[in-house]
């Protein structure tokens, strides 16, 4: 195994646990290890700190234990069924009415570089490093394993998701089994899952316990859901009674999901509406119909040179959304750019309400759930920020 030795001092950050090892901090690299490759790691004393997966890039190793031990199939089947036990005691997996949840969410779960959620019978299995890309079906066998007959497909999704300096050619595909039917259960409500061409693993499962909130705020309400993707939001909605629910989304693709996923729930039912349209030109021509609006707009900024164009795309849509609100309508809305901070998006939708000269006022700050649990020595794992604000 080839090792990594530190420059001094640069072990600190091991030593409160961080799982990232930034290329500046190191000082040498003994011989020449492949992308992503298991190494170990040592301070300048030559101690023994950590061993990751190595990759060139910015972090240059992620990593998977502070212990010196082989990364192999006991490892994986170890911090697996981990992860799983952890989904088991906060109720989203073995629930009778949910099926869909994040089993896998990288730092979060001590497997830096892999995301794994579950829809149904399917696992869907994402790499962000190369080091998860490389040992892909080591995890496949170990997950199904772990997961004792309650998933037959495991689908791997990384194309786009993987360093593109590493050259590691990627293809998506199932690594077991190779289902098709691909609707899924979140409380109740049933969706389809586009894991082959959808965004991220081919749902948001990061807004399910957000679904529920804007649901019990639902009722006799005119509801438009901007940027709506797979319409979760919207039919939480309709099972919460809201009077009218109308969709918006860029892609046309999105749009008919939608639509696909209220009929699967409310066949038939004349209260939805959806139109495939710009979200800055939807509110701009539409008038005060509505009471209650979501705004879960993609990330607006995913690294620190876009931050500042991010935030004012955040406060434009935001003032936009404040200004057109009915007097006592409730606004849900949410970034889930890693860079912008808590504060800066409370800052920011402070900017957006002053500038409207409306009286607003915040009644929940929310976050990703459980199952997207946050490494307390990895803080850069809280990226999803979300506000429930009331508007007179």
């Amino acid at each position: 195994m080839h090792k990594v030795f530190l420059k001094p001092g640069k072990e600190e950050s091991l030593r409160r646990f961080h799982p990232w090892i930034f290329s500046g901090a190191i000082a040498r690299v003994d011989g020449e290890p492949e992308e992503g490759e298991v190494v170990e790691v040592y301070t300048a004393q030559k101690e023994f700190i950590a061993e990751g997966h190595f990759q060139i890039g910015s972090i240059a190793v992620r990593v998977l234990s502070f212990e010196p031990e082989p990364v192999d199939h006991r490892f994986w089947t170890r911090k697996l069924a981990t992860a799983y036990e952890l989904r088991r005691a906060i109720g989203v997996a073995g629930n009778p009415t949910n099926n869909t949840y994040r089993l896998v969410h990288g730092e979060g779960d001590n497997l830096p570089g892999l995301i794994v959620d579950i829809y149904a019978r399917t696992a869907v299995m994402q790499a962000h490093s190369a080091g998860m890309h490389v040992s892909r079906v080591d995890i496949a066998e170990a997950l199904a394993e772990v997961m004792e007959g309650s998933v037959d497909n495991i689908y791997y999704k990384s194309e786009t998701t993987l360093p593109f300096k590493a050259d590691l050619f990627p293809e998506n595909g199932f690594l077991r089994g190779g289902g098709s039917d691909n609707v899924a259960e979140e409380y109740g409500l049933k969706f389809r899952i586009d894991w082959l061409k959808g965004q991220k693993t081919g749902f948001f499962v990061d807004q399910r316990e957000n679904r529920v909130l804007l649901e019990r705020y639902a009722k006799g309400r005119s509801v438009l859901n901007m940027f709506c993707y797979t319409g979760g939001f919207s039919c939480y909605a309709m099972r919460g009674g809201a009077e009218l629910v109308h969709s918006v989304d860029s892609s046309a693709k999105a749009i008919e999901l939608t639509r696909q996923n209220i009929e699967l729930n409310f066949p038939g039912d004349p209260r939805h509406e959806a139109f495939a349209e710009d979200a800055f030109k939807y509110l701009d021509r539409m008038g005060d119909q509505y009471d209650l609006i979501v705004l879960d707009p993609p990330a607006f900024a995913k690294h620190k040179d876009a931050l500042r164009n991010a935030l004012q795309g955040y406060r434009k849509l935001n003032a936009k959304a404040i200004e057109k609100i009915r007097p006592g309508g409730i606004l849900f809305t949410f970034s889930c750019s890693q860079v912008v901070s808590k504060d800066n998006f409370r800052t920011t939708l402070f900017t957006a309400s002053a500038l409207t000269g409306r009286s607003v006022r915040l009644l929940h700050q929310l976050t990703q759930p459980a199952d997207h649990p946050v490494n307390i020595y990895h803080p850069e794992g809280e990226y999803l920020k979300g506000l429930v604000l009331y508007v007179e």
